[in-house]
């Protein structure tokens, strides 16, 4: 693959539901998402960027996963870190291997492996400020590979799971990104994070519009401008049909604080990295408890398992939020 071959190929729109603290629901948002997006007839590619495999895990009985991950560094292995290696030995370029197809989506399996590639991130990341082809070829190298696979399957949409930390294979993965979601569960520790997140984001797509202005010619570049989509707050009760009070609290709050600490952040750089009028919510997922938990050991969506009216309840939140990711990644 030749950075100009690349830089040609078809790109699906790419979304990371993101957020740096643990805990919020990332994988189960962008497992349910991905179903409603299909439901919809869009064809989904989900790249498991995050070592704890949750996503991978999700979808994939736990025994394909361990013969998976324990032949990941064989010549036939068919995780993320299968095709990565390569760039991190310092020995070639991404090797392409074939998606996982389940229920109409397509996954590219995780790695725990996968983490040794942070480390070569923080080198390639230092080499492209030194003008170094190397430093933005090994960037670029996971949105290179998911060009290639992207375009052999006809993807529409791809969706990134990424680990809770702000550490380089973050970095690359959101400036790879044209929209990010933020997931907010309904307690403090989670407003109090999007300060870090927006702060964090604004760095990661200044810093990376200086290396773009460094780089030589003709070489392949992460767009570098994710751009806000919308958030969902999550993980709330509700009695008689409303938003418990205890809760209710929090999506004032929450409100507020993204607009102040990530979308107001974001439009310092460039007024179209969030909108203005901030009724961006995508969104509200309630407290699914048991049914999310069944949705995970069967690799369904929510929507297929408990009674008919909680599944009609929950398949129209998610049926709503990809019909609002649709028009807004249009």
């Amino acid at each position: 693959m030749t950075d100009g071959a690349i830089s040609k190929r078809h790109r699906a729109k790419r979304i990371a539901i993101y957020n740096h603290k643990g805990g919020v629901g990332k994988t189960t948002l962008t497992v349910n998402i991905a179903y409603a997006l299909f439901d919809l007839g869009k064809r989904v590619l989900l790249v498991d960027s995050d070592p704890q495999c949750n996503l991978t895990s999700y979808l994939i009985e736990a025994s394909t996963v361990d013969k998976m991950l324990d032949s990941s560094e064989t010549a036939s292995g068919q995780t993320l870190w299968s095709a990565i290696k390569p760039v991190a030995e310092g020995v070639g370029e991404a090797r392409l291997i074939d998606p996982i197809e389940r229920n109409g989506l397509f996954l590219l399996p995780g790695d725990i492996l996968l983490s040794n590639f942070e480390q070569d991130l923080y080198q390639f990341w230092s080499e492209a400020f030194l003008r170094r082809v190397r430093g933005y070829r090994g960037t670029a190298a996971l949105s290179a590979l998911v060009n290639e696979i992207s375009a052999a399957n006809d993807i529409d949409f791809v969706f990134y799971d990424s680990g809770p930390n702000i550490g380089p294979l973050n970095r690359s993965i959101l400036l790879d990104c044209e929209y990010f979601i933020v997931p907010a569960a309904c307690d403090s520790f989670s407003i109090r994070a999007f300060k870090t997140l927006g702060q964090t984001l604004a760095d990661w797509i200044k810093n990376w519009s200086t290396a773009v202005s460094l780089a030589p010619d003709n070489v392949y570049l992460l767009p570098g401008k994710p751009k806000m989509i919308g958030y969902i707050p999550q993980r709330f009760r509700v009695y008689g049909g409303n938003v418990a009070s205890n809760y209710a609290q929090f999506l004032t709050r929450i409100d507020r604080r993204i607009s102040a600490d990530v979308g107001a952040v974001l439009r310092a750089i460039d007024k179209d990295l969030a909108p203005l009028e901030f009724q961006s919510r995508l969104g509200l997922v309630r407290d699914f408890a048991r049914r999310a938990v069944l949705g995970q050991e069967q690799g369904i969506p929510i929507w297929n398992v408990g009674n008919a009216a909680e599944n009609t309840h929950a398949k129209a939140v998610f049926h709503g939020i990809a019909k609002k990711i649709i028009e807004r990644a249009s």
